[in-house]
């Protein structure tokens, strides 16, 4: 059971992913737009995000671009739906491509690999989610760094 955040703009889709998702028993957030999305982010324990391509006024490359640039998400899975073909004119900010209509069981199983710890045990989870980060670290723009900003002393009384 992992947090997904869904990102698209056409409100049919969202709709059919989330109960798709629901029914798996994923716990979902859904935003219609890249700054509410932006927002969710900020504000829930998110653990995968699955986001179409093309969006009004800033697409799905540039919002994956976006949450690879924060330090706290910049090892976040995140899968790409769209109708189009995947873009190649640009790094893949993204861990996964689906072609829109993908099959709901696919798309599940690829947020399960990303976010649950295999039956085969701690130690190869371990190894494979390390291998799985560091390839996420090499992609940031930024090193990771706790969610906690810093407080300094002095504010306080």
């Amino acid at each position: 059971m992992a947090n997904i955040l869904l990102v698209d703009d056409d409100v049919e889709n969202l709709w059919s992913l989330q109960v798709a998702l629901e029914g798996d028993s994923h716990r979902v957030s859904v935003a219609g737009d890249v700054r509410r999305a932006l927002d969710i982010l900020r504000r829930n324990p998110i653990q995968c995000i699955v986001t179409d391509y093309e969006m009004p006024e800033i697409d799905g490359v540039e919002f994956c671009r976006i949450v690879r640039s924060q330090p706290a998400h910049c090892a976040l899975p995140i899968v790409m739906l769209s109708a189009s073909p995947e873009p190649t004119d640009t790094p893949p900010f993204w861990n996964r491509f689906f072609r829109k209509p993908a099959r709901v069981e696919d798309l599940i199983s690829v947020i399960e690999e990303h976010t649950a710890a295999p039956l085969a045990g701690p130690a190869s989870w371990q190894r494979r989610n390390a291998v799985a980060s560091m390839r996420a670290l090499l992609q940031c723009e930024h090193p990771p760094a706790s969610r906690w900003a810093p407080v300094s002393a002095r504010c306080w009384p």
